[in-house]
């Protein structure tokens, strides 16, 4: 008897005991959505199942025909970026009072929102800055015109700029140096063409906030005149410099004057023995770099 009761229970249980699935824990893939690794699977996989879908179809496009093919139709009518017809802010990017304009061939100024306070113009083809460039803008605090071909600038072109802070003019093809605006503070005409007789006497006198004036690699035969007081940073490196004086840096008539604020003058590639105008240094904190012996 007890034999037939365990007989029939191993025939009635144990096949459902068997049919029942074993326990699994699901696995848990965490991504972090930050790194390449997540994403480039994420997208491996999507470039395998879209190229299914295609051979599904009998059609043999690789996968990245597939992918253009779903880009908007509207990218093919892109305009050039090189077409100087277009406005301003078409051709270049304007963004809050910024205006970029660069290494996009431009031979002129373009005309610029009123409201711009920052332009920046480098590497372009640029000749000549005439008045009517900045006539109607007198927000401008910074203008970058570096890597240009300026060979011309009127008098006047930046009169207006009462706000101008800071101004580039670097690797350009000057000869000569425009009336520059009174609140500039940094001022940078380094490789240029500029001679001595190319810089009006009292070119920086009145720029009373000029901190940082680069004039390095051009063709001065002396040392700019007038320097304000407020220059820090003073850059003349690799010029034709041969002569300066006594009164060049600091003042003969007074041996107490100290230059508080100058605090880096650059000479070095000139042809001039600064050890014999030991003198016209005598105001400065630190010697001028440059030749000495």
């Amino acid at each position: 008897m007890k034999t037939l009761q365990t007989t029939f229970f191993l025939f009635v249980f144990v096949p459902l005991v068997n049919s029942a699935p074993p326990i699994q824990q699901e696995s848990l893939q965490f991504f972090e959505y930050d790194t390449d690794v997540t994403m480039g699977s994420l997208i491996q996989q999507d470039y395998e199942m879209q190229s299914k879908d295609l051979q599904k179809d009998g059609t043999n496009v690789s996968l990245d025909t597939s992918l253009r093919l779903q880009g908007d139709d509207s990218e093919r009518n892109v305009p050039p970026t090189k077409d100087t017809n277009l406005p301003t802010c078409l051709l270049c990017v304007c963004l809050s009072g910024s205006v970029y304009c660069e290494e996009i061939d431009i031979e002129a100024v373009p005309p610029l929102p009123k409201e711009t306070a920052y332009l920046y113009a480098r590497f372009n083809k640029i000749k000549r800055i005439a008045v009517s460039d900045f006539a109607d803008i007198t927000t401008l605090r910074r203008i970058d015109f570096s890597g240009n071909r300026i060979e011309e600038i009127e008098d006047g072109a930046f009169s207006k700029l009462l706000l101008l802070e800071e101004l580039s003019l670097a690797e350009n093809r000057l000869i000569k140096l425009p009336v520059l605006p009174p609140k500039l503070t940094t001022f940078n005409a380094n490789q240029n063409r500029i001679k001595s007789r190319g810089i009006k006497a009292n070119a920086f006198k009145k720029l009373t906030n000029l901190a940082y004036l680069y004039l390095g690699h051009n063709a001065l035969e002396s040392v700019p005149l007038n320097l304000p007081e407020s220059l820090r940073i003073l850059h003349l490196q690799y010029n034709n410099i041969t002569t300066i004086t006594d009164d060049t840096f600091c003042k003969s008539n007074n041996t107490r004057y100290i230059r508080t604020r100058m605090d880096e003058i650059r000479m070095e590639g000139n042809p001039i023995l600064l050890a014999k105008h030991v003198n016209a240094f005598s105001c400065l904190r630190t010697l001028p770099v440059g030749t000495y012996y």
